[in-house]
């Protein structure tokens, strides 16, 4: 918390007040330099179980079917932010509620929007490394082509941000911290069995529900750069409604963070 401090009370300001991007930035750095410690097991713990899935999957999934392969890898890779982005994140909110900490944030001369978008911005970075190699792993393991796997960088942003941003939101959310925690881990789970599952395999109340789940967007996305013939549109289109989500899901978070605040 003092980093932070630190980092706006250096920043430009404007009126007293730091803008907006000045914030986000001095915030940023801040919740960067504060998990740095735990940068390399959140990596282990994330990657090693995403990279369990590929391997466990293999000798589970027909592999005649290259929507299912290409579902596996793609969820898979997802799966490795929704880890860190919605269930760490949720975890740290209801912590940060529990404690009090929320009143110190809540104090800085920063909007809330700057404090929860630099907050799941930082975190979200956190998974990149992870999905990039179990995306790039797992299309070697199961013999898909790499040629268009770069499409895992939108597609960690466009999941990561949205994910932090509904961790966030669980987290504040919550009347007690355990429940934030139970709530982070279901929302990880459900993330995962939903992005691994091809839709079409799903049984149609299922797949209401896998429509409006973020992630599912950004792992449709990923699945369909694999294809001989990617259609752009339709990863264009998916990534889009993922960066909608981003933007909601920041809303929303912004408003449960000042109404934890002021509540308090």
């Amino acid at each position: 918390m003092t980093t932070v401090a630190y980092e706006i009370s250096a920043v430009p300001q404007a009126a007293g007040r730091p803008t907006f991007w000045a914030a986000f930035g001095a915030i940023f750095a801040g919740q960067i330099a504060r998990a740095r410690a735990a940068a390399i097991p959140i990596f282990m713990a994330a990657t090693l179980q995403s990279v369990g899935l590929v391997v466990l999957l293999k000798g589970l999934v027909d592999t005649t079917n290259d929507v299912t392969e290409q579902s596996v890898v793609a969820g898979s890779s997802v799966t490795v932010v929704s880890f860190v982005a919605l269930n760490l994140l949720a975890q740290r909110y209801g912590a940060l509620r529990a404690s009090g900490a929320l009143d110190y944030f809540g104090a800085l001369p920063v909007p809330a929007s700057a404090i929860v978008t630099a907050t799941a911005a930082a975190w979200a970075s956190f998974t990149v490394p992870g999905s990039v190699l179990v995306a790039v792993g797992g299309a070697i393991f199961y013999g898909l082509p790499l040629a268009n796997v770069w499409v895992i960088v939108p597609v960690v942003v466009a999941a990561g941000i949205s994910l932090a941003g509904l961790g966030a939101l669980l987290g504040l959310v919550a009347p007690r911290q355990e429940i934030a925690t139970v709530a982070g881990q279901l929302g990880m789970s459900l993330v995962m069995f939903l992005g691994l599952v091809p839709a079409h395999r799903l049984p149609g109340a299922i797949q209401a529900v896998r429509a409006i789940v973020p992630s599912t967007y950004a792992v449709d996305a990923f699945a369909e750069s694999f294809r001989s013939a990617p259609r752009w549109g339709i990863v264009a289109l998916d990534l889009g409604i993922c960066v909608g989500v981003c933007a909601l899901a920041l809303a929303a978070s912004a408003w449960a963070f000042r109404r934890a605040v002021t509540s308090r």
